[in-house]
């Protein structure tokens, strides 16, 4: 008897980029994550909340975070089916790290989060 065994692989897309703590650095974050979700099997509705919290964060880094010659990390990180969106300092020493369980996911906007 043959036996077929089906390996379903759940695409990762994982997008970095490191922009400048400045008005135009937070300008740049948003259009940057815009068209990678784009290029990405992500809803238009996903697309545009994302864009949201984006820009939010990256206002955020370059208005409060600033720190001279230091820049800020954009990741966009989409796996099964879940879009985690990072804005971290540069500095590689104190990345935040993932949430220990999946039932409480770091969501900075409830109201646009699809669920918890």
């Amino acid at each position: 008897m043959n036996a077929t065994t089906l390996q379903l692989t759940t695409a990762v897309h994982t997008f970095t980029q490191l922009l400048s703590s400045t008005r135009r650095g937070a300008r740049l974050a948003r259009p940057l994550a815009t068209e990678q979700l784009r290029a990405w099997p992500v809803s238009p509705a996903v697309t545009e909340h994302a864009e949201q919290i984006v820009a939010e964060l990256a206002a955020n880094a370059a208005l409060h975070g600033r720190v001279n010659s230091r820049d800020f990390r954009l990741t966009l990180d989409a796996t099964a089916g879940q879009l985690r969106i990072a804005v971290t300092d540069a500095r590689g020493e104190r990345l935040p790290s993932p949430p220990a369980t999946a039932d409480r996911p770091r969501t900075p906007s409830p109201a646009v989060a699809s669920s918890w």
